[in-house]
């Protein structure tokens, strides 16, 4: 993290004031909260799936086979959340899970030929709402937003990569 830069304090009334309508880590996480919902609408009403069994399916749907340990990574989820989504996509025979012959400790997640399906039916229709999500924006801003958030998840990717790691 940055230190906070040299200069005056603010006022007892400034430092109690948080304008939540400029706040950027709150604006971007009620907005992420808005399109996760609008998202969810097409895999949990037609797939009868949660946004972590969607987001475990997505990364292992786009990179194959990987650890638990590799979606926490990819997703950025917290590994209580990962590992429940495995054992309801384990449970409902989306996923499977065998041990990496590399390391007996560890195991290897991969999608089923059915949690292949379901993701192939998916993608299109989450990815409808993305370009109906970005809809207003012209090519210069998307291109522009790209930029931005690209260099805000490498900002906090390593954060991210300083939490522990240990595999569960």
């Amino acid at each position: 993290m940055k230190s906070i830069p040299a200069g005056p304090l603010p006022s007892v009334d400034e430092a109690r004031t948080l304008d939540l309508e400029r706040y950027v880590p709150f604006r971007l996480s009620v907005l992420a909260n808005r399109v996760t919902r609008a998202v969810a609408r097409v895999y949990s009403r037609n797939f009868r799936l949660s946004a972590p069994e969607w987001r475990t399916m997505a990364v292992l749907g786009r990179y194959g086979a990987m650890t638990a340990n590799t979606v926490v990574e990819q997703t950025a989820m917290d590994k209580v959340r990962v590992s429940r989504a495995v054992a309801r996509l384990l449970a409902n025979g989306r996923v499977t899970r065998r041990t990496d012959p590399d390391d007996r400790r560890r195991a290897i997640l991969d999608l089923t030929p059915e949690g292949r399906a379901t993701y192939a039916k998916i993608v299109p229709m989450v990815l409808a709402v993305e370009r109906d999500l970005l809809s207003d924006l012209t090519g210069e801003e998307r291109t522009l937003l790209d930029q931005i958030m690209r260099k805000l998840e490498q900002r906090t990717a390593a954060d991210f990569a300083a939490e522990d790691d240990t595999e569960f």
